[in-house]
């Protein structure tokens, strides 16, 4: 056999051994990539992503689109071939499986965390945004979680509203932290709650919580030590619920986590104002926000920033601390607008719609 041709198939059964050793090898890696984007303006799987029933909403126009990340699942095996694609490709990040998926968290664990997230980023834009209307929030102080096998466990229920403990109206989670914490261990705590399902009726009603006998009772708990600091503790935790003006909906399926916050609550504000936010343009963004307005980073903004434009934005709406990754490698043609809260948020629509884009506060490379 010519040499030639002999170096020509070694190097063909060479090449041929690596691919097959780069499919066959698995790696300890998960993969992001750009995920789908969601007018909050619009609909999504024919229903309404924002709903209001009982306050006036007006038409709007443009997009204020959330946007999301795409990731490879708990039990994906990431192959060595499939790391140096997503290691080499501008539309990829490839990442430790423990970043996404901890060892110690089943998948269930996971997928609940994302969605109580999701939750509670919903209720925070709904504080949000309602705050920056000028509607007055009432709150319940509620039991938010109940430790499993602690003295609180069957005697105590998430969604109860506390009135009182040990006979002193509280007005705040930490009002109840306070009493208890005031006790020594093996001493009782009464607590005066409205039960979970009286609470939220009056809650989704817009209505204050009952008072008369049938609606409210005492529970006495006794206290334990706690094993860090050996304070008095019954083993909730305790949390607000708040009073909404009105109804409001956000129906947005398969979508899990907090970063969707500063949208939903710019969509709000929009839908519930008479003046389009937008005017008429293509806006994107992302972050998480408080009750207050804060707007805080997220994970994935490269990948997001990639999704907007692949959408059509013009503008993404970048929370603050994520500006400096972001901007590393920008995707042509959309701008990054620097943001740390709601109302840095609207005073950029502002300009936006008014035409003033050059009056933006664009994130820059670290």
């Amino acid at each position: 056999m010519p040499r030639r041709t002999a170096t020509l198939l070694t190097s063909t059964f060479l090449l041929i051994g690596a691919l097959c050793a780069g499919i066959l090898t698995t790696v300890p890696y998960a993969e992001l990539s750009p995920g789908p984007t969601v007018n909050t303006l619009g609909r999504h799987d024919g229903k309404p992503v924002l709903s209001v029933d009982g306050e006036r909403t007006y038409d709007t126009a443009g997009h204020l689109n959330m946007t999301t990340v795409r990731v490879t699942g708990v039990n994906y095996q990431m192959n060595l071939l499939e790391a140096v694609y997503g290691w080499l490709a501008d539309d990829a990040a490839v990442v430790p499986h423990e970043t996404i998926y901890p060892e110690d968290v089943s998948a269930d664990e996971v997928e609940q965390q994302n969605a109580e997230e999701f939750s509670a980023s919903q209720e925070s834009a709904k504080v949000a945004a309602l705050e920056e209307l000028g509607y007055e929030i009432p709150t319940q102080t509620i039991v938010s979680s109940v430790v499993e096998d602690a003295p609180a466990h069957g005697r105590l229920h998430a969604g109860d509203a506390i009135v009182a403990v040990d006979g002193r109206e509280v007005s705040s989670p930490e009002d109840v932290v306070d009493r208890v914490t005031a006790h020594e261990p093996g001493e009782d705590v009464v607590f005066t709650v409205v039960p979970a399902e009286r609470a939220t009726a009056a809650r989704e009603a817009g209505e204050d919580l009952p008072t008369g006998p049938d609606a409210v009772r005492e529970v006495t708990v006794p206290t334990i030590a706690a094993p860090e600091d050996g304070r008095a503790l019954v083993g909730i935790g305790a949390g607000v619920a708040h009073v909404l003006p009105f109804e409001i909906d956000i129906e947005l399926a398969d979508v899990g986590g907090p970063s969707a916050g500063l949208m939903f609550a710019l969509g709000l504000v929009d839908r519930l104002t008479p003046e389009d936010l937008t005017g008429g343009a293509f806006v994107a963004g992302t972050g998480t926000i408080t009750e207050d307005g804060t707007v805080g980073p997220i994970g994935g903004v490269s990948m997001k920033t990639i999704a907007a434009r692949d959408a059509g934005a013009e503008f993404f709406l970048t929370p603050e601390d994520n500006c400096a990754a972001a901007a590393e490698n920008p995707p042509d043609g959309l701008t990054l607008v620097r943001v740390g809260s709601l109302d840095d948020a609207l005073a950029a629509l502002e300009d936006i719609r008014e035409g003033n884009a050059e009056d933006l506060t664009r994130c820059a490379a670290s």
